[in-house]
């Protein structure tokens, strides 16, 4: 499949998308369509963004064609875990040189794709554009084609090059190309009234796993993940699930909007952060399934949970109350970790709004209140403006913002990608309440904020 100008076009007009809908006489939303400027990697480009997508499917093989720095820059970038197979952590790359850029790099792919078959058998292997390979003008779609027939395996293109756009567009892409090449290709080997298929859900720090017990206590199969700890085959059948549950509609939006025009399978999204979120996702799926009997189930679970949850909780609200936090990440977490703050007691006084819908943003005004900041730009600047502010003691935020909680010295907690602590789910909460704990109460912000003892010998030294 070409990515064309019209792809692209389509792509960044989402017509499912909140970013473009028209209001009250307005131009759509210009932030689906921005795009990145040349050499301005920052955030992700295209390339990164299909790799995020499809990396997680384990039991794949992923190659880079390019130069090695491609494929070892962004190799890893996301901690999403395994149940089983281990083969989607290799970082095959053709490893371009300067012969192959100057005589063209097809013959070095074909050669790579048949030795990554023999070393690994994998289930499929997804290949892997770069700015470099399209610049030279490889013809990427013949070779994939070539040796997926010669070897009678899926061999998937995956033409996102870094310049085509955002890592938001390339999450979009690799979507298109599961819909081309994946999706639809096989059957289940059998199907149940309560299939759903996960959409939007990466695994990340094995947050999933505290999701999936709850759905089979329910009765609940997820008959596809995309893409967290998925196996290639279960998307390969995705298309026979009675419901898509969106995680980040930001990302695989294209995916649920298009599954539902050709499959008939209706989307929602949901929110796996706070208890109100888990409670409200259960329910819903429950509704939409429309069986009475597994509405009487979820409100069985969510009793016998919450109860629970109560008694775990009930030391970490105690000293997390009215604790004042500023929030800055992305997407749906920009609302839905608010919504786990507030079942903790703290208080979110500011987030960002920088990457989330005009749902998103409505759902944040109505989470935050009057008193809350929505911030539209987010540079260091104006966090340690917002954090003066607000009194806020504490930054909950992607890994690149801890600077500037250190110079603001206040406490700072890592909720992007970046992480090694799940907080999805029931137990997730949990979690996210010890590591808040132990956050604002570690003894080094006591030291941070002493003033440092040649400042107090200078002072005293004046004085005398």
């Amino acid at each position: 499949m070409k990515i064309t100008q019209g792809k692209i076009n389509e792509l960044l007009t989402e017509t499912a998308c909140e970013h473009n809908h028209h209001k009250q006489g307005q131009p759509k939303n210009k932030a689906c369509s921005q795009q990145a400027q040349p050499g301005a990697a920052q955030g992700g480009c295209a390339f990164d963004g299909a790799m995020i997508a499809l990396v997680p499917i384990t039991d794949a093989a992923h190659l880079v064609h390019g130069p090695l720095a491609c494929g070892g820059n962004s190799w890893g970038s996301r901690g999403s875990l395994s149940s089983g197979p281990e083969l989607y952590k290799l970082g095959l790359t053709t490893d371009l040189t300067e012969n192959d850029i100057i005589f063209g790099g097809e013959k070095r792919l074909y050669q790579s794709i048949l030795e990554v078959q023999e070393r690994y058998n994998p289930s499929a292997i997804f290949v892997y554009a770069t700015c470099v390979t399209a610049l030279i003008g490889d013809d990427f779609d013949a070779v994939c084609k070539k040796a997926s027939e010669k070897l009678g395996m899926p061999v998937i293109p995956v033409n996102s090059p870094g310049f085509t756009g955002t890592k938001n567009l390339g999450n979009r892409i690799a979507g298109e190309f599961l819909l081309e090449y994946v999706i639809g290709t096989a059957e289940p080997p059998d199907q149940t009234p309560y299939d759903i298929n996960l959409i939007g859900e990466y695994n990340i720090a094995g947050e999933m796993w505290n999701v999936l017990p709850l759905f089979e206590k329910l009765g609940i199969r997820v008959l596809s993940k995309m893409t967290g700890d998925a196996r290639y085959q279960e998307i390969c059948y995705a298309h026979r699930a009675k419901l898509n549950v969106m995680i980040c509609s930001k990302a695989l939006l294209n995916v649920a909007r298009k599954m539902e025009e050709r499959y008939g399978i209706p989307y929602i999204e949901e929110s796996f952060y706070g208890i109100e979120d888990v409670n409200n996702c259960l329910r819903h799926i429950a509704e939409k399934i429309g069986d009475d009997d597994l509405k009487q189930r979820v409100e069985n679970l969510i009793a016998e949970e919450t109860a629970k949850l109560d008694i775990e909780l009930a030391p970490y609200r105690a000293k997390l109350k009215n604790k004042r936090v500023v929030l800055y990440t992305g997407g749906v977490k920009s609302w839905s970790i608010i919504s786990a703050a507030r079942d903790l007691g703290m208080k979110v006084v500011a987030t960002s709004t920088k990457k989330s819908t005009a749902e998103d943003k409505a759902k944040i005004r109505v989470l935050l209140g009057e008193d809350g900041i929505m911030m539209e730009k987010g540079n260091a600047q104006e966090l340690l403006k917002v954090i003066a502010q607000t009194h806020a003691e504490m930054l909950i935020a992607g890994g690149r913002n801890q600077y500037t909680a250190l110079k603001a010295k206040i406490p700072f907690l890592d909720i992007n990608q970046e992480r090694h602590h799940a907080y999805a789910g029931y137990q997730g909460l949990v979690e996210l309440a010890k590591e808040l704990e132990e956050t604002l109460y570690s003894p080094i912000w006591e030291q941070v904020r002493k003033p440092a003892p040649w400042e107090e010998f200078v002072v005293h030294r004046v004085i005398v």
